[in-house]
C-alpha cells in the first residue's frame, strides 16, 4: 500500500512540474471546443398533441368498427411525412423564402423529414407532433417560428387527410364499382342470352330445370323419399286387411223383441273386439269364438230369428281399407313417373353426352357471373352507406389538446453541458500531456528509481537548495498559474452566462 502511495506522489509530482505545459493544453483545448460549440446553430422545437376520437356508435352499426377506423388513422400518420405533405409544408411556412428552385425544395423536404416526428402514445387516441428547425442561415427567432409553423401546417394537413381524403376515396371507390357492375351486367345478359338460346335448339331435349346432373339428383332423392312412404302405407293397408277378414260384413238377425239374438249379439261383441285390434290369442277373443261356435251348435239360441243388418265396424274398416289402398296406388304410381323420368334423362346423358356438359357450362358460367355481379352491389351499397356515414359524422373527429407555440428556448444543442464537458475534457487533455511527457523524459525522480533502472547500488543524493530568490519567484509564478487556471474555468461560467442571457433574450 504505502508503495503504491509513492507512486502515485511521484506521478502527481511528475504533472505538477510540468504544469505550464498542462495549462497550455487545456486553454487551446477549451478555446477550440467552445468555438466548436459556439458555431453549432441552435435547434428550436415545436410540439402540439392532438386527440383524436375514433369511436362512433352510428360507424358501429353500419360495420364500421373502431379497428378499422384506427387503421386509416395509422394509415394517415405513416403518409403525414410523405414527400407531398411536406412540400405543401415549405410552400406554406416561411421556409418557402429560403428556397428558389425544386433543387432547393427537395433539399428542404430531405431535411423536414429527419427533423419531424409523428408519434402515437399508450392512448391510442392521443397523438404527438414535433418538428425541429436548426437553419445556421437563419436567426433564431426565425428558426422558432418556423418550428411552430411546420407543426401548425402538420396539423392542417392531419385533418385534410380524414376530412376529405375520405370523400375522396369513397367516391373513386364507387365509380370503379360502377365501371365493375356495368361490365359484370353486360356479361350476365350474354350468359343468359346464351342459355335461352341454347334452350330454343333443344327443347323438349333436357326438360325441366337446371343441369341435368342436378335434375338426376333430385329424382333419385325424391323416389328415395317415395319408398320410405310407399313402405308405411304398404304396412298399414297391410293391417287394413287382416281387420276387415276378420271382421264380419253383417249381423245375423234380431230377436222378436225388436233387440238382437243371443248369437247376433255374441257375433257382434266377438266384431267389436277384433275391430279395437285384439288378436285371435287374447283371452276375451277366445271367450267369445266360444260362445259364438256353441250358440250356432245350438241353432242361434233361444231367441233366434231370421233377417240380419249391416255390420258399422265392417263398414268403417272398409272405408280405411279403401283409403289406404288409394295412398299406395298414388305412391306408386308416381315412383314409376320419376322412375321413367330418371329412365329418360339418363339415356338423353348416354345418347347426348354433349348437349348435357354444354348446359352445365353454361348454367355453371352463369351462376359464377351472378355470384360476382351480385356481390358488388352489395359491395357498392355498403360503401355509398359508409361514405354517407363518414361525410355525415366524421370518420374522425380531431380536437388540438397543446397547440403548437413559438419556442423560447433552444432544445438543442445544451450548450451548458457542453460547455462544461469541453472544461473537462480541456483539462484531462492537459493532464494527459503532462502525464506522457513525464513518462517519455528519461528522469529519476528518486535513488530508489535509479537504482532500479541501471541495477546498480546508488551511495546517496544530493537535496536541492532554493534561496530565497527563488522562493518568491516560486510565489509569483504560483500566483501566474492559479490566475490563468481561474481565468479558464472564469472563461467557462462567462459562456455559460451568455448563453442564458441569450435564451432569455430569445
Amino acid at each position: 500500500m504505502a508503495g503504491l502511495y509513492d507512486e502515485l506522489l511521484l506521478l502527481l509530482h511528475g504533472v505538477w512540474s510540468r504544469r505550464w505545459v498542462a495549462l497550455g493544453v487545456a486553454w487551446g483545448v477549451c478555446m477550440l471546443g467552445w468555438l466548436g460549440v459556439a458555431l453549432i446553430p441552435n435547434s428550436y422545437q415545436s410540439k402540439a398533441r392532438v386527440y383524436v376520437n375514433t369511436q362512433s356508435l352510428l360507424e358501429d352499426k353500419v360495420g364500421i368498427t373502431q379497428v378499422q377506423s384506427q387503421q386509416d388513422l395509422d394509415r394517415v400518420r405513416s403518409t403525414l411525412a410523405s414527400t407531398e405533405n411536406l412540400e405543401k409544408v415549405v410552400r406554406n411556412t416561411d421556409l418557402s423564402q429560403t428556397v428558389s428552385s425544386q433543387r432547393d425544395i427537395a433539399a428542404k423536404i430531405t431535411t423536414l423529414r429527419e427533423n419531424i416526428t409523428v408519434m402515437a402514445q399508450a392512448d391510442p387516441s392521443m397523438i404527438d407532433i414535433t418538428a425541429a428547425s436548426a437553419d445556421s442561415s437563419l436567426s433564431d427567432g426565425a428558426n422558432a417560428r418556423i418550428s411552430q409553423q411546420i407543426v401548425q401546417k402538420l396539423i392542417d394537413i392531419f385533418q385534410e387527410e380524414n376530412l376529405s381524403g375520405d370523400r375522396n376515396e369513397t367516391k373513386q371507390s364507387l365509380a370503379f364499382l360502377d365501371q365493375q357492375i356495368a361490365a359484370r351486367g353486360k356479361q350476365l345478359e350474354a350468359a343468359d342470352q346464351r342459355r335461352v338460346e341454347f334452350a330454343q335448339r333443344y327443347v323438349g331435349l333436357l326438360p325441366g330445370a337446371g343441369s341435368i346432373s342436378q335434375r338426376m339428383d333430385a329424382a333419385r332423392q325424391e323416389i328415395n323419399t317415395i319408398d320410405s312412404q310407399l313402405v308405411q302405407a304398404q304396412s298399414a293397408l297391410s293391417a287394413m286387411n287382416g281387420q276387415l277378414a276378420g271382421t264380419p260384413q253383417s249381423l245375423p238377425g234380431v230377436g222378436p223383441s225388436g233387440g238382437p239374438s243371443a248369437l247376433g249379439q255374441a257375433q257382434a261383441n266377438l266384431a267389436g273386439m277384433r275391430a279395437r285390434g285384439w288378436t285371435a290369442n287374447h283371452p276375451d277373443v277366445i271367450a267369445a269364438q266360444r260362445e259364438v261356435d256353441a250358440l250356432r251348435k245350438a241353432g242361434g239360441g233361444a231367441n233366434g230369428g231370421g233377417g240380419s243388418t249391416p255390420n258399422p265396424a265392417y263398414l268403417s274398416i272398409r272405408s280405411m281399407q279403401a283409403e289406404r289402398a288409394a295412398t299406395v296406388q298414388a305412391l306408386g304410381t308416381r315412383k314409376a313417373q320419376l322412375q321413367a323420368d330418371l329412365n329418360t334423362m339418363m339415356a338423353k346423358q348416354v345418347n347426348e353426352p354433349g348437349v348435357a356438359s354444354e348446359q352445365e357450362k353454361l348454367d355453371r358460367d352463369y351462376e359464377v357471373l351472378k355470384t360476382q355481379y351480385d356481390k358488388l352491389l352489395a359491395d357498392r351499397e355498403e360503401i355509398r352507406l359508409r361514405g354517407e356515414v363518414k361525410t355525415e359524422t366524421g370518420s374522425v373527429q380531431f380536437r388540438v389538446i397543446n397547440p403548437p407555440s413559438v419556442p423560447t428556448a433552444p432544445a438543442a444543442p445544451n450548450r451548458p453541458l457542453l460547455l462544461l464537458g469541453v472544461l473537462i475534457l480541456g483539462i484531462g487533455a492537459g493532464v494527459g500531456v503532462a502525464f506522457a511527457m513525464g513518462q517519455l523524459k528519461g528522469t529519476f525522480p528518486t535513488a530508489a528509481r535509479l537504482e532500479r533502472a541501471i541495477g546498480l547500488p546508488v551511495a546517496g543524493s544530493i537535496s536541492q537548495t532554493i534561496s530565497a530568490a527563488q522562493v518568491a519567484i516560486d510565489k509569483q509564478r504560483m500566483k501566474w498559474f492559479a490566475g490563468a487556471s481561474g481565468g479558464l474555468a472564469a472563461v467557462c461560467l462567462l459562456l455559460i452566462v451568455v448563453e442564458f442571457v441569450q435564451r432569455g433574450m430569445a
